[in-house]
């Protein structure tokens, strides 16, 4: 019965449910929500060269096309996911969804530079209040002991769909014209909308939250969970309010230093990525290597990321999170000075990458899977939207910060050494999580 239920024992039910069953639909959706959402951030870089035959337009001409995406991203994150706190993360994942659709069908139907602009920031808008909500919604669905490794496995769909829209652009451009790009991305979509609202459950800690005895009832009926323990003492769900937070509520006294390390890694941890990965195309041929050999090379980076991002949340689901992380930081810092001592072969720079990539971008996967222990399920998707938003202007800097080393005649070496500061300032916040994690538990 609801009134039977209570906090400990619903953890409970879901830490002893098995992966596959009726969790394995849930988690399938939300890494489609991922895979659209890296297809459609490369799709309109790849679309610009396509376009400007087209149009006659100079590449210049469509910077603000490709910032209007990012800039509605952090803007979705920062203001429309934390909505998902107060109105559930499946109104919210749905509903971007179906708006995601509609900019992506629009962008296909843009006939000036200003159109353009406009559909993507509206694309960005609805992937900015998606992607918070579908995190926090997979972390609330996953095992405690798996918990980490499904975020991340679930993140990593944002790889495979840039890495999809790669391959198949081509080809979609040749069959349909570049309006294709967004056409065919728009119609999937919408599909994945009508499968959200079909598949999609709530979270069931957010619904033990709000006091919704009926909806969780019939959650844990359709998720074959069983609340009731005889060790767990109950909290009758009618029993609690239904909370309305601040949007600013991670930032409360309680929440304040997790916020501080969270946000902190997250952003330091993304400049120093997009430092690496914006620059290394062009680094790489003046220590020698061909433009073939520097992509190639440029790709090991993503390689290391997908496959650290799912070592390390193997560590981390296995409570060695600080060791995990100050080890990967460590390792980073030692490769990084490994440019200063090594020859640059395709060997030996490419297994430096390797780890720089593990370390950096699979420490983006993970560092997202660490935040959401830090909060309640009524404070996570406005935790996650803060967090993406900040990020976005770590992203922007580091790309700036390569190009002030790159004015300067910075040699590759040199340009690494300067990348273990951002590694190095990462790995002291991660000392600070142990007090974080205090300090929350005092706020719970």
């Amino acid at each position: 019965m609801a009134e039977g239920y209570s906090a400990a024992a619903l953890e409970a039910a879901i830490d002893r449910q098995r992966l596959g069953g009726p969790l394995a639909l849930p988690l399938a959706l939300c890494a489609m929500v991922m895979i659209i959402d890296g297809y459609d951030l490369s799709a309109m870089p790849l679309a610009v060269p396509h376009v400007m035959g087209v149009w006659g337009i100079e590449a210049s001409g469509f910077g603000i096309t490709l910032s209007a995406a990012l800039v509605g991203l952090g803007a979705g994150a920062l203001l429309l996911a934390p909505l998902g706190d107060r109105y559930g993360r499946r109104p919210l994942i749905v509903g971007s969804a179906g708006m995601l659709a509609v900019a992506t069908i629009g962008t296909a139907w843009s006939g000036s530079i200003e159109a353009f602009a406009v559909w993507r920031l509206l694309t960005g808008l609805a992937l900015g209040a998606c992607l918070p909500n579908v995190t926090a919604l997979v972390s609330e669905l996953a095992p405690k002991r798996r918990r980490a490794s499904m975020l991340v496995a679930v993140s990593c769909g944002i790889s495979v769909g840039a890495v999809l829209a790669g391959l198949i652009v081509p080809w979609i451009v040749a069959w349909g014209g570049w309006p294709a790009i967004f056409t065919v991305c728009g119609g999937f979509t919408v599909l994945l909308a009508a499968a959200l609202w079909y598949g999609l459950p709530e979270s069931p800690r957010l619904l033990l939250e709000r006091g919704d005895a009926g909806a969780l009832e019939r959650l844990t009926r359709r998720l074959k969970l069983d609340p009731a323990s005889e060790d767990a003492p109950a909290l009758p769900v009618a029993a609690m309010p239904a909370p309305r937070p601040s949007l600013l509520a991670p930032l409360t006294r309680h929440f304040r230093v997790a916020t501080a390390v969270f946000v902190g890694l997250v952003t330091i941890n993304a400049f120093n990525l997009y430092l690496l990965v914006s620059w290394l195309p062009t680094l790489l041929p003046e220590a020698g290597f061909t433009i073939d050999q520097a992509a190639r090379l440029t790709a090991v980076v993503q390689f290391g990321g997908l496959a650290g991002g799912l070592l390390l949340s193997w560590f981390i689901d296995r409570s060695s999170t600080v060791k995990t992380l100050l080890v990967s930081y460590g390792l980073v810092i030692l490769a990084l000075l490994g440019f200063s001592l090594l020859p640059p072969t395709m060997i030996g720079w490419g297994g430096l990458l390797l780890i720089v990539g593990a370390g950096v971008a699979g420490g983006s996967l993970a560092i997202i899977a660490v935040g959401t222990s830090f909060y309640p399920p009524q404070l996570l998707s406005s935790a996650l939207g803060i967090a993406i938003a900040v990020a976005r202007l770590g992203a922007i800097a580091g790309p700036l910060g390569g190009g002030w080393l790159m004015a300067r005649s910075a040699a590759p070496p040199t340009f690494m050494l300067v990348a273990i500061v951002p590694a190095a300032i990462c790995a002291a916040l991660v000392l600070l999580i142990p007090a974080a994690r205090r300090r929350t538990d005092a706020g719970r």
